[in-house]
């Protein structure tokens, strides 16, 4: 288990130019566990998680780590400890899949020290993890969306961090890909109890994967706790504007989200397992 770590936002307030995304909002994070992030465009998803990371400075309240301000830690050390996967990350022209994975050791760089035997075994277990190792010497602006993003997550892996924050992990990922780059989280989080939060588009993999689910509402905590608490036909109706039904998913245990379209509002609803 890794050391626990807290992570929360109070009262903060963000924003570009003159546009407010998110208002004295709080959150705190449950250390230990896996917290997905949803909510319709716009509502301020990525924003929270660039201020979390520290790349975005807010306008008022603030965002703490262990008690400290994130915006005030220095950067490196704030790395050893939180890892981000941003949502459109860009890699150097014509570097290669082992250097940027790479990269994600360098917050354990010292200024005199080199490269070693700890780190190649960092760098190989992501890649494996991630199943990238046979992409290692190839260059990373040739590779497919799909395996572009396998390889950045596999370097915010070998960042072994205590926190990780991913915004839409599985972007570019076809369904097989999706399932398990979280299942890879999952195991991530229940071997080494790496706190994870991550944004997600897909509600119902949200709440399966999930031990605390987040639904933001025009910059707003509308709801948050269990998933099976937070996902409701209600829920989803005021954060997304989409009539649904929610039932029990038969595999997982979990909520399972049925939207309801124009041309389906008299189709018969499953029955709850």
């Amino acid at each position: 288990m890794t050391a626990t770590h807290t992570l929360t936002a109070q009262d903060l307030t963000l924003g570009y130019g003159e546009r407010t995304v998110i208002e004295g909002l709080d959150l705190a994070v449950p250390a230990g566990a896996i917290t997905a992030i949803v909510g319709a465009n716009a509502s301020g998803k990525s924003t929270l998680l660039r201020s979390m990371s520290r790349l975005l400075a807010p306008r008022a309240g603030q965002v703490l780590l262990d008690g400290r301000a994130v915006h005030r830690m220095p950067a490196k050390e704030l790395a050893r400890t939180l890892g981000l996967l941003p949502q459109s990350p860009l890699a150097p022209e014509g570097i290669t899949v082992a250097d940027l994975v790479g990269r994600g050791r360098h917050p354990h760089q010292g200024i005199f020290s080199r490269w070693s035997r700890e780190d190649d075994a960092a760098v190989a277990a992501a890649l494996e993890a991630t199943q990238t190792t046979e992409l290692a010497e190839r260059a990373v602006d040739e590779l497919s969306g799909g395996q572009r993003q396998r390889v950045w997550i596999a370097m915010a892996l070998a960042q072994q961090t205590d926190l990780l924050l991913l915004d839409e992990p599985t972007t570019f990922l076809d369904v097989s890909h999706q399932i398990e780059v979280l299942d890879l989280l999952t195991d991530l989080n229940r071997r080494r109890g790496t706190t994870i939060v991550m944004v997600l588009h897909d509600l119902n993999l949200a709440a399966r994967y999930a031990d605390h689910l987040v639904a933001l509402e025009s910059g707003r905590i509308h709801a948050a706790g269990d998933p099976s608490a937070v996902l409701t036909e209600d829920c989803v109706r005021a954060v997304f504007g989409l009539d649904s039904r929610v039932i029990v998913d038969p595999v997982s245990g979990k909520p399972l989200m049925l939207p309801i379209g124009r041309h389906h509002a008299e189709a018969p609803v499953p029955a709850e397992a």
